[in-house]
């Protein structure tokens, strides 16, 4: 009964990241993007069809009947790029893609949405993701009730297995540890903090700094477009060009540095500018390959430091942590899809039957009000009355027995 629900997926466990973009829509949003979805689906003559691209995975999940062979595969991406090759999709030794059918495309639906298959285990990330994924489809009318019912269910496994693992537990991101660290020291309720860089890396540690409310921060990049961008992005602080760092006087209580740079770019002779006569301890976090703070800012200076190294060996100790709980989340797993299996079916069933009650009551007045019309205006009122409640009744009872009986063969 499951074999309906599909999934082709392509991540980075068989393909290259910068491959990955063969296999998705190059319109990744709006009016552009809803019209090729429905196009796929018309094509591939799909009943329902969820589509979720993120950084590192690509996944059509999708309700059809008919069987998926190497054609269907081929004609799926051809769909979805045209100039895709068969060696892209099928490789010589190993497949880019992988598909899943029935139960066991439950179980992977269940898997993704609860991480355990993510690239790092245990982030919550990517329920967010597949959650926005999925109510922008069924938004666009490209859902139904199986993939609904699938998602409901893959949500609620996730939950589950981050309220009865540890699988969610001990950090991992080198931001998200930095940011921890941080905390941990004493800072005051509104530090100022410079922030010098404006990368991805410290776009993310500037969401952390904007959900603590820590909002005093000045962004320095060599790029004044960048850091506006970065202050526009998140609404945090003010953005500066780095070449304003030097004459900066305002002080600050925390700077943390992450820049492309290959040599130091915050020196000790910089760093004497910056703090003057104050000899109050600072917080430095570099979170850049190689060190952007120098040496000898560490050595000669009253800091805390926090640098990517310790952060990256501390990262693979918490991901070594959650792989331990990967073992008894999907246990778990196991067991909500075989929770699934009976409710779908008893849906199915639902739906299979919900024309009855519809069919009944049209027999019903069809036959009192045309086969037997003349026969009931003959009646007195208290009569027809009484027939009217015994035609109830047995409308009733009629609706409920297919009911029970299914309801009841479901049990065997």
């Amino acid at each position: 009964m499951l074999q309906g629900f599909k999934i082709l997926t392509v991540t980075h466990k068989h393909t290259k990241l910068q491959d990955l973009g063969k296999y998705l829509f190059a319109e990744n949003q709006g009016d552009e993007l809803l019209g090729r979805l429905e196009n796929l689906k018309q094509v591939m003559r799909l009943e329902e069809l969820m589509y979720l691209a993120t950084c590192n995975r690509v996944l059509y999940f999708f309700y059809v009947e008919n069987t998926v062979d190497h054609k269907f595969i081929l004609d799926f991406f051809r769909t979805v790029n045209p100039t895709i090759e068969e060696q892209d999709v099928f490789g010589s030794e190993m497949s880019a893609h992988s598909f899943y059918e029935g139960e066991a495309a439950i179980f992977h639906l269940f898997k993704v949405t609860a991480s355990i298959d993510s690239m790092v285990v245990g982030e919550r990330e990517i329920l967010r993701q597949i959650r926005e994924a999925y109510g922008q489809c069924q938004q666009w009318g490209l859902t139904d009730d199986n993939i609904r019912l699938a998602m409901d269910f893959a949500v609620r496994s996730a939950k589950n297995i981050y309220a009865n693992t540890r699988i969610g537990e001990k950090p991992v991101s080198v931001v998200s540890l930095a940011m921890q660290k941080m905390l941990a020291t004493e800072l005051p309720d509104s530090p100022k903090i410079l922030l010098v860089g404006a990368g991805q890396t410290n776009t993310l540690v500037a969401k952390f700094l904007k959900s603590y409310n820590y909002t005093n921060v000045l962004v320095f990049n060599r790029s004044i477009e960048r850091s506006q961008k970065l202050v526009d992005t998140v609404e945090i602080g003010e953005a500066k060009s780095l070449s304003e760092l030097p004459s900066h006087r305002g002080g600050f209580d925390c700077m943390i540095v992450c820049t492309a740079a290959t040599e130091p770019v915050i020196t000790n002779a910089l760093y004497q500018q910056l703090i003057g006569q104050d000899n109050e301890q600072k917080i430095l976090i570099d979170l850049s390959i190689p060190h952007n703070i120098a040496e000898e800012v560490v050595t000669r200076n009253n800091t805390q430091y926090i640098e990517i190294e310790g952060l990256r060996v501390l990262a693979n100790e918490n991901l070594a942590f959650r792989r331990q709980e990967v073992v008894k989340a999907t246990e778990l797993t196991q067991a909500e899809v075989k929770t699934f299996h009976p409710i779908y079916r008893q849906r199915m069933l639902e739906r299979a039957l919900q024309h009855i009650p519809k069919e009944i009551k049209a027999i019903k007045a069809h036959a009192m009000n045309e086969v037997f019309k003349k026969e009931l205006d003959l009646l007195d009122d208290e009569t027809k009355a009484l027939l009217e409640r015994m035609m109830l009744y047995m409308e009733r009872r009629c609706i409920g027995i297919p009911m029970k009986a299914a309801k009841e063969a479901m049990l065997y």
